[in-house]
């Protein structure tokens, strides 16, 4: 096989990948410097549509041709698809960046080969409009240059984090990787109360959305902690008060912690 050394290949190409992709040509990179192994055709074939001169591979192929080999696939799927990878990247030794949610490098390197220099991502799905963020572990093998390889290919959809210790890999799922559908979970609350308040419905989502839009934006741009944000917009006796006291009253620091709790157990499930 010519090896042609791809700059990136992704095995999968999801929502995630596709995000990735992007992010990579909206940053300059050349779609025939990316090549995808992606077993569902019409998606694939969707994708050289959207990116001209994206190439389609099989997987071992991927790995012997890219220099940094991306595994967008769901975590149940690595311990089949991972050792069938072992031998063209152990010839090719490509840096392998995992999104595969609950599987360790240590897991990966099991299956791939004890020196390969393995990055652990756990980006979120706002990579799909840009404004992702990722948690970024690297195994000891993986080096600077690596580690900036990571953060240009997830800095393209958002910012990155990078963690020391792995284990708190799930504490990053459980806050920024699921974090996305709690929010999702509170326009969907808010604009259902909104309609029953008696708004219509178009109304309610408008105001819901740029509501949790504006506070998001606020609370990123502020030097304010959110709980001093929160202080300044309750006012004593007023609306928000009431609000935010039957919130506190019935439970809602402590269920959200729970819903994170059970989100990063799960995350352990995942890698056995």
């Amino acid at each position: 096989m010519t090896r042609t050394r791809l700059r990136t290949g992704f095995v999968g190409a999801g929502n995630m990948g596709q995000a990735l992709i992007a992010g990579l040509t909206h940053a300059g990179i050349a779609a025939a410097d990316i090549g995808i192994a992606e077993p569902d055709i019409d998606r694939a074939r969707t994708l050289q549509e959207q990116f001209p001169g994206l190439a389609l591979y099989t997987p071992s192929e991927l790995a012997e041709q890219a220099r940094t080999l991306v595994l967008a696939v769901k975590p149940q799927i690595l311990p089949r698809l991972a050792p069938a990878l072992a031998a063209a990247v152990t010839d090719a030794r490509p840096l392998v960046i995992s999104v595969a949610a609950g599987t360790s490098t240590g897991q990966l390197a099991g299956w791939l080969g004890p020196e390969t220099r393995i990055i652990r991502a756990m980006p979120n799905t706002p990579a799909l409009v840009g404004a992702g963020i990722a948690g970024l572990f690297a195994n000891d093998h993986a080096t600077p240059a690596d580690r900036q390889t990571a953060d240009q290919l997830l800095g393209a959809v958002g910012t990155t984090v990078w963690i020391e210790h792995e284990d708190q890999m799930h504490a990053v799922t459980a806050t920024s990787g699921s974090g996305p559908a709690y929010v999702f979970l509170l326009i969907e609350a808010m604009a259902e109360a909104a309609e029953r308040l008696g708004l219509d419905a178009g109304t309610a989502r408008q105001l819901s959305l740029a509501t949790v839009s504006g506070a998001g934006q606020l609370a990123t741009q502020s030097e304010e902690t959110a709980a001093q944000l929160r202080t300044r917009v309750t006012s004593p006796g007023g609306t928000t008060e009431r609000a935010v006291a039957v919130l506190q009253d019935g439970g809602f620091m402590e269920l959200l912690s729970e819903a994170m709790k059970a989100a990063a157990a799960r995350s352990r499930e995942l890698g056995g």
